[in-house]
């Protein structure tokens, strides 16, 4: 394990997350992020270390899971876990704080966010994250700035979508072939949508 920041030169990240992940406590994943390069293998490891070690955790254990090169950090809200994976010299203090600033730039977009927000809304979701985090460091921490920043994205996008065009797609545009599947969409489906039918459309 030592030697995986050798192997993954892409790695070097010591400043900030490596990835977050946001899994319900049924272990559904509702948002993931890779900021550093992981393979598909790591990441499905990944994702089943925080299903099998955060999620059976009781609410008065310790938030933070050593786990060689990394470590999870991670908060509980309500009914979902937002698990952040940092290298180990990060002060876990900062990262529950960088934690509690996503969950509070959420909650002012969708007016107390809660599950059903993340399902239905995803490109939302990812669109703040991407406005405060840039390779996985925090880069704007006033959420009003963000939000600010989102809503002259949605408006920019609305004057330039014509009738009948998907504008939830339009804002979709830089999202990975991952996170389109997260949405419920098909990946490059935006080049042929006219003749798409009823086969494209929203989150299922």
């Amino acid at each position: 394990m030592a030697d995986l920041d050798v192997a993954h030169p892409g790695r070097g990240n010591k400043l900030g997350w490596h990835f977050i992940v946001l899994m319900s406590r049924q272990g559904k994943i509702r948002l993931s992020e890779f900021f550093s390069s992981y393979s598909e293998a790591e990441k499905r490891r990944i994702i089943r270390d925080i299903a099998g070690e955060v999620l059976p955790r009781a609410p008065k254990m310790c938030n933070i899971i050593e786990k060689g090169e990394y470590k999870f950090v991670y908060r509980r809200y309500a009914s979902l876990y937002f698990v952040a994976g940092v290298p180990q010299g990060m002060n876990e203090l900062i990262v529950l704080e960088q934690i509690h600033l996503f969950v509070e730039a959420l909650d002012g977009y969708f007016n107390s966010v809660c599950e059903l927000d993340l399902v239905f809304s995803l490109h939302k979701s990812l669109m703040i994250l991407f406005e405060m985090f840039i390779g996985g460091m925090l880069c704007e921490s006033n959420k009003r700035e963000v939000l600010k920043s989102i809503v002259e994205a949605e408006e920019l996008v609305e004057e330039m979508t014509k009738p009948g065009e998907d504008t939830a797609a339009q804002l979709d545009d830089g999202l990975s072939y991952q996170e389109q599947f997260q949405l419920g969409r098909k990946p490059g489906r935006r080049g042929h949508a006219a003749g798409a039918g009823s086969g494209g459309g929203g989150p299922r």
